[in-house]
């Protein structure tokens, strides 16, 4: 049991989309990740998603609107949403993503910035 500092954790990794895990709470699985640009149209049938915005402004689309999530600010994405984060004018997004450890990537969706580990940091 260590206090984990997220910047120093972010400060690890280079490589956006591709989320890293920092810790684990039971069944669900803390993840840090930067991305850039668009993602990919996806839900997740059995599980939520939490996205925190640790730096940056991350831009969450859904089939109907676009919520944008500040720095400081969190969005949670219920179970079944079909979603599409995604950031503008080429600015580089740190998040936490709290999430159950079940949780596909993608969901069901395979795509080119799909990721099937994710590394402990």
């Amino acid at each position: 049991m260590k206090a984990i500092n997220i910047k120093d954790k972010h400060a690890l990794f280079t490589k956006q989309w591709h989320p890293h895990r920092i810790a684990t709470v039971d069944n669900m699985q803390i993840l840090l990740a930067k991305v850039k640009g668009e993602f990919v149209w996806h839900s997740h049938e059995d599980e939520d998603e939490l996205f925190q915005v640790i730096k940056g402004t991350l831009y969450m689309q859904f089939r109907d609107r676009t919520e944008v999530v500040k720095e400081g600010e969190f969005i949670v994405v219920p179970k079944g949403v079909e979603h599409n984060p995604c950031t503008k004018n080429d600015e580089e997004v740190h998040l936490l993503l709290f999430e159950k450890s079940s949780t596909a990537h993608t969901g069901k969706v395979q795509a080119k910035l799909t990721q099937t580990i994710y590394p402990d940091i």
